[in-house]
């Protein structure tokens, strides 16, 4: 189970380039545009041996005045209920404001800060970062963040990377142990994952039947998935579905914030993703998002179209312009099936079943050396890499590495730095057209021979 941590605070304080620090990234955000993709808020990170994700809260806040705090409020509150730890991110030089006093109030109800006072009824971790300490004359200003009520704060200057190895390691030490999965390995685990209102849960009621118990979650119960065993029809696989508490009256379900985030864990824990789209709706921005959470995990993909029988038109023309136009949007990665289907009325969700399970099995290809020579040595031969500053690329011999998450297969080349992204993608797409990997993602290496 891997651990999430999200980093709030108020607009300007540091969170892009703590976040750009964390997960090793350089993709601050260049461009403000509405609908700009907003995979930038979301990356991993390691320290010593631990694992976990890292989310930034200051990529989904809208920027107009009179809901601009109410939007932040809103994801605090998120932050809150899904993250297992939050880092409360304040500007030393410009000291305690009414917003972080008002950010503070928030966290203090859910959590038990570094300072170890212990409140609210989740107990949630809160460490507080004074950032922009670049100078040692402003650790003088460190005393005045005591009466946010929060503890000691971690002084750091994200820009620098000053204070963030000592932060780090208060961070994995206050997080949670990692939790053993209560599904057995062997079995797949398929993941369904969409906007609100896409129809996930009517798929998942669909698949298991009406009378589906939603147990009363406990506040400050772990958020772990919950995995559901599904034994019929010859198919065996586990629903994962992420428990947690959903206290509707605090987040109105449109937050695009708050599907992200309940993304994040379902994806993780997950084989195969069965992302839904609506119908109705066509592809919109936050369906990509999704996308790019399930690409950022390596993890299968089955497109789902769902309320396909509020669709009129259902003509052979109109599903062509549809799969074109999803495949368009999620490119370069096309090899994915895509179903239309009705959770509602129960068209082709067993087909769903299938593509899922034939996915998963992709996932698991092996290819014999010879064979993967065979085809495409004389591939490469008649297209080869182009040449780099009068220099000529040679690729021998490739392999299948054994054991991995996904199909991973490595080139061995003379120049191995010469060979670049298109080329990768060739020969991605030459695999793919001689070998079954629908839905399932690749890795492709060059190394020296």
């Amino acid at each position: 189970m891997g651990n999430l941590v999200a980093i709030v605070g108020r607009p300007n304080v540091g969170k892009s380039t703590l976040f750009n620090r964390l997960t090793n990234s350089r993709q601050a955000i260049v461009s403000d545009e509405a609908g700009t993709t907003r995979d930038r808020q979301y990356g991993k990170c390691e320290w010593c041996g631990r694992e976990f994700s890292v989310v930034d809260t200051g990529g989904w806040v809208v920027n107009s005045d009179d809901i601009f705090e109410e939007e932040i409020r809103k994801q605090v509150l998120v932050a809150t209920e899904e993250a297992d730890l939050v880092l409360f991110l304040c500007d030393i030089k410009n000291g305690v404001t009414d917003w972080d006093m008002d950010v503070a109030q928030i966290l203090r109800r859910n959590s038990s800060p570094t300072g170890g006072g212990q409140g609210g009824d989740r107990g949630l971790p809160v460490i507080l970062v004074a950032n922009k300490a670049d100078d040692g004359k402003d650790l003088y200003y460190q005393y005045d963040f005591y009466k946010l009520g929060l503890g000691e704060p971690f002084c750091i200057s994200a820009a620098t990377g000053s204070g963030t190895g000592d932060l780090l390691d208060k961070v994995v030490e206050m997080l949670p142990e990692k939790t053993k999965d209560d599904a057995e390995d062997g079995i797949p685990r398929f993941a369904v994952v969409g906007r609100p209102n896409a129809g996930k849960s009517s798929l998942i009621n669909a698949f298991i039947g009406e009378d589906r118990h939603i147990v009363t979650d406990i506040a400050g119960t772990t958020r772990d998935s919950i995995y559901t065993r599904y034994d019929k029809f010859g198919f065996d696989f586990y629903l994962v579905d992420t428990a947690g508490i959903r206290r509707k009256n605090k987040v109105s379900e449109d937050l695009e914030f708050y599907s992200v985030m309940r993304s994040i864990r379902s994806i993780e824990n997950s084989d195969v993703c069965i992302l839904m789209i609506d119908a109705t709706r066509g592809i919109e921005a936050q369906d990509m998002n999704i996308f790019q959470l399930i690409q950022k995990n390596n993890k299968s993909l089955v497109v789902v179209v769902n309320k396909w029988d509020l669709v009129e038109d259902k003509s052979q023309e109109v599903i062509k312009t549809f799969e074109g136009a999803i495949r368009q949007r999620m490119a370069p990665f096309v090899d994915f099936p895509i179903i239309f289907a009705s959770a509602l009325t129960k068209q082709r969700i067993f087909k769903v079943l299938e593509t899922a399970k034939d996915v998963y099995l992709n996932r698991k290809v092996r290819i014999g050396t010879t064979k993967l020579n065979e085809v495409m040595l004389p591939l490469i031969e008649a297209t080869p890499p182009p040449s780099v500053k009068g220099k000529y690329i040679k690729i021998k011999y490739v392999s299948q590495v054994p054991d991995t998450q996904i199909p991973t297969f490595v080139f061995y080349a003379n120049l191995p730095q010469y060979v670049k992204e298109p080329y990768k993608r060739f020969l991605e797409n030459k695999i793919r057209e001689n070998w079954t990997l629908t839905g399932s993602p690749i890795n492709v290496f060059i190394r020296q021979k």
